[in-house]
């Protein structure tokens, strides 16, 4: 029903009975609200809701809540009540819950946010969670510890932790020392916001330096940076970090030329440890030497232990594994954080490491014992380094056991849950963003039997990302033909033969980027199934003497064809390497031409230290998936250790696809 239509009867629509309301309810109607929500167009989208709520339209919630969103900040606790009320336990209850409790965050109106905190579900916004520690502050409790953490992790600056941040430090619970490493861990992350909050709580001259240092770091540390009180220091270690993130050697050259003898130890040590980040992230051989010096510093240290952030952690110990120093690779990690040291990544790694050091001489049974013992608590049939460790050990990794099926009244439940009704209705209408976020909510506190009752649902729908992503969840019962469902079975195995590249392969990639939703299209504009980009698809087709049209992106069989043929052009470029092509189609085959430049590395190795951390799981997980695609189709080479392939080193030939034709 067009909105002029519907707006035209009013009466009549208000006098419908639900039946017949259900029965002309239009996707329409949610169509245009969804559009008057983003134009911000108030007077329409209340009439729309009004239409919505007259026919109970099974999205009028969604209508309703992008309504009163866009007056939140001048309605007032009755009205938001009385929504809650309309709602309750719905998706759109919580967020909209969401929306108020910063709304109130930002109104000081800390008596109704202690009401309403507590039924606040999802927890997943840190803003509110800043805001929830401030109350309990005012309230009389000590929450130094939680609140310090809770800002430290704080990834953008925002209202809620500058404010308790600020409250905190006047009442003494933070130190300077606090606000300085919060501004070095801002500027670190390339934070700009979260480094002028920080840098804002020390006052003025400090918030001007950071700005002058951020803009031109060398004229900075060679004509205004200086040594002696921890102000001067603290900001010529910026400037340092600034330096190095342009040019590590540059910025090693300051530290020995006079920065090292002048800076206090800890300082010291957080500037090498960037150095050696900047160089481990641009593969440089002197990175493993920066951090050596870097802990040499620390140790000098009254606090032997580093507060760097998890991923300086995690490039020194790739910097010691890329150097193959694997003494240092146990240091590294012998320094983690314990959540970090408890990772499958490390876990693995210290594992290899401990082999090495057992290898080279130092005593062996109790070493390979301990060695031994780690890689049998990461091995896993599912995840990338759970293979390797069981390829290792020289394990069997069959595919889990099919749990028993769902129960008729399983399958009726899941069909009857409102919220995951909502959630496909919204994805059927091209609202996925929407839809995903209310599946979401809908899935939390479920068992594993419910949560795989609700992946048949999306898989029964050929809503393929839900059906994966929703399965995945359930820990004990593991249903390998939802988490690696086959759809388009015979069209892609016979493209992928046909252009002469594993189909397994295939899969896996094809699991990685689109979920095996047709129409998927990323940010960056590649599209269909493989995901491939227009100019890429153009390049491919001319290769192999296809016609192209960008319409054709979106028939399934030609993008199969034109991102199978161009994986194996790819392929064959890089020797074969599955993990080098998979690199290259997600970030180009000019960067992994780049990243295999220096030392041959053994292909783990070289995987875990490529620079970019979503080519680096990218990599993992269609290498994996791969190798998981293998045993579900029942074709051979399903060990991960074969697919990651050869030593990776520089190549002799010079490449066949140039750096200008990426993905």
């Amino acid at each position: 029903m067009a909105l002029a239509l519907a707006m035209g009867a009013p009466a009549r629509a208000q006098t419908q009975t639900t039946a017949a309301a259900a029965q002309t309810a239009q996707p329409d109607l949610v169509l245009e609200a969804h559009d008057a929500q983003r134009r911000k167009d108030r007077k329409r989208l209340a009439a729309i809701n009004e239409v919505a709520q007259a026919q109970r339209h099974p999205l009028a919630p969604w209508i309703a809540y992008w309504e009163l969103g866009l007056r939140l900040g001048e309605v007032s606790q009755p009205e938001v009540t009385a929504f809650y009320a309309r709602w309750p336990g719905s998706y759109v209850e919580d967020r909209l819950r969401n929306d108020w409790l910063l709304e109130l965050g930002r109104r000081r109106d800390w008596k109704n946010f202690a009401i309403d905190h507590p039924r606040f579900q999802m927890r997943d916004d840190r803003e509110v969670a800043c805001y929830a520690l401030l109350v309990e502050h005012l309230n009389g409790r000590n929450v130094a510890e939680p609140a310090r953490a809770a800002w430290i992790a704080q990834r953008e600056g925002d209202d809620g932790c500058q404010l308790l941040a600020s409250t905190l430090l006047e009442a003494k619970q933070f130190s300077p020392a606090d606000v300085w490493l919060k501004l070095r861990l801002s500027v670190e992350a390339l934070r700009p916001r979260a480094a002028k909050q920080a840098a804002g709580l020390l006052g003025k001259p400090v918030e001007l330096a950071l700005a002058e240092l951020q803009d031109n770091p060398a004229r900075f540390i060679n004509r205004k940076a200086k040594g002696g009180a921890r102000t001067h220091t603290e900001l010529a270690t910026l400037a340092l970090m600034r330096v190095a993130a342009n040019d590590p050697a540059q910025a090693a050259d300051l530290m020995r030329g006079r920065w090292e003898a002048e800076l206090p130890h800890d300082l010291a040590a957080w500037a090498w440890a960037q150095i050696g980040r900047q160089a481990a992230f641009k593969l440089q051989p002197e990175a493993n030497e920066y951090f050596e010096r870097a802990f040499k510093q620390q140790a000098k240290h009254k606090q032997p232990q580093p507060e760097w952030s998890s991923e300086t952690m995690a490039w020194a110990a790739r910097a010691a594994m890329r150097a193959g120093d694997w003494p240092q690779v146990l240091q590294v990690i012998g320094k983690m954080s314990p959540a970090d040291q408890a990772d499958p990544t490390w876990q693995f790694w210290r594992a290899r490491a401990l082999l090495a050091s057992a290898a080279d001489g130092a005593p062996g049974e109790a070493i390979r014992a301990e060695a031994r013992g780690l890689l049998l608590a990461t091995v896993s049939p599912l995840t990338f380094y759970g293979r390797l460790a069981g390829e290792e050990l020289g394990l069997t990794l069959p595919l889990p056991a099919a749990p028993s099926p769902l129960t008729a009244a399983e399958r009726k439940q899941a069909q009857a849950h409102a919220g995951l009704n909502s959630a496909l209705l919204l994805i059927d209408l091209g609202l996925r963003n929407e839809g995903v976020r209310e599946w979401n909510f809908s899935l939390m506190r479920m068992s594993d039997r419910e949560l795989r009752a609700a992946a048949q649902e999306a898989c029964d729908r050929e809503i393929w990302d839900r059906c994966i992503n929703t399965s995945e969840r359930s820990r004990l019962e593991i249903d390998m033909a939802q988490r690696f469902p086959t759809p388009h079975r015979q069209q892609l195995l016979a493209k992928s033969r046909e252009v002469g590249v594993d189909p397994a392969y295939v899969y896996g990639l094809v699991r990685q980027e689109s979920r095996f939703v047709m129409d998927a299209r990323s940010h960056v504009g590649a599209s269909g199934l493989m995901q491939v980009m227009p100019a890429t698809a153009r390049w491919t087709a001319k290769k192999i003497g296809a016609e192209f049209r960008p319409e054709y992106m979106m028939d399934r069989d030609f993008n199969i064809k034109i991102g199978a043929s161009y994986l194996k052009l790819v392929l064959d470029d890089f020797g074969g390497s599955m993990a080098m092509a998979a690199a290259a189609y997600n970030a180009g085959p000019g960067r992994p031409r780049r990243w295999r430049e220096g030392s041959v590395l053994e292909a783990a190795v070289w995987a875990e230290n490529i620079p970019f951390n979503e080519t680096r799981d990218y990599v993992k997980k269609v290498l994996t998936n791969s190798a998981l695609y293998a045993q579900v189709l029942g074709l051979d080479n399903a060990s991960l250790r074969k697919r990651l392939g050869p030593p990776i080193g520089p190549r002799d030939a010079s490449p066949t696809i140039t750096p200008e034709e990426q993905q």
